[in-house]
């Protein structure tokens, strides 16, 4: 499996002068999704967790609902000159009944850690319904457990701490419990990985939990939200007009601008109480 972390020399220049050591940084590579053989997608992402990467993609692209939707996941044709596996194509057979990705999912380029969007043929095409509505869930998450949400991610970013250079992911209960957290030079890789292992898990529609990310609230990570019935999205930075947008149209809780004791509620606070209530 591949490294997640490599190291490199550095000179590092201050108000002493130069010095010269080595420098711990976050790994990226690329991942090519297959469906039967037939390539779908190419992402750069942080090796580790591919199949939940693999399982999150398809599960926030409307192909499967279900873990049972996957017959089988495995690595292929990828060697280095050496004749070692790189663990960087991933094929997947669909299980039987299941329909193949419809051509609007398909991405003729490389994804970039920074932008999974950028691609789609068209704004239609990733304003997918999710099958699982998010106006029926009644969730709600006290204020003092959103607050405590950032430090727990943060606390949980084992890689971040020795590189700087990564996005979190985290799904916590509507109590504040950490349920699973993921790291990945991509925040929209880091998501999948989070819902890959909730579909995994068995915990999709993700009803009553929160997925707080690390950085900002962008239109693609509100649309993968949606896609696994996720009823609050929480960030640390803003959201897009967009995203906004899309939240509202859902019914999506979403927050941004979490940090200490605020927070900016740009959709359906009232699922936010008021009273001080301690995280678990």
């Amino acid at each position: 499996m591949g490294r997640l972390t490599a190291r490199r020399p550095v000179v590092r220049i201050g108000p002493t002068g130069r010095s010269s050591r080595p420098d711990s940084l976050a790994v990226e590579e690329p991942m090519e999704l297959r469906i039967a053989g037939t390539p779908l997608s190419v992402t750069m992402r942080t090796p580790g967790h591919d199949v939940e990467l693999a399982h999150g993609f398809l599960l926030t692209e409307g192909v499967i609902t279900s873990a049972a939707d996957i017959a089988t996941a495995r690595y292929c044709d990828s060697f280095d000159d050496d004749g070692r596996n790189t663990y960087n194509v991933l094929d997947v057979a669909l299980a039987p009944g299941v329909a193949p990705p419809s051509v609007g999912v398909e991405r003729n380029f490389y994804t970039t850690s920074s932008c999974g969007v950028c691609g789609k043929a068209s704004l239609e095409a990733v304003r997918t319904r999710s099958a699982f509505p998010l106006d029926s869930d009644d969730v709600s998450v006290p204020v003092g457990v959103l607050t405590s949400l950032p430090d727990q991610l943060r606390a949980a970013q084992r890689v971040f701490e020795s590189t700087g250079g990564l996005h979190a992911a985290g799904l916590f209960t509507a109590a504040g419990e950490l349920l699973v957290v993921r790291e990945d030079v991509g925040r929209h890789n880091a998501v999948d990985k989070v819902l890959g292992w909730a579909l995994l898990d068995g915990r999709i529609p993700a009803r009553e939990c929160v997925l707080m990310v690390s950085g900002r609230a962008s239109f693609e990570l509100v649309q993968k939200a949606t896609m696994a019935g996720v009823p609050v999205l929480a960030a640390v930075s803003a959201p897009s007009s967009l995203a906004v947008e899309l939240a509202v149209d859902a019914g999506m809780t979403l927050i941004g601008f979490l940090r200490g004791e605020s927070m900016n509620a740009y959709s359906r606070a009232d699922r936010i109480p008021l009273g001080i209530a301690q995280p678990i």
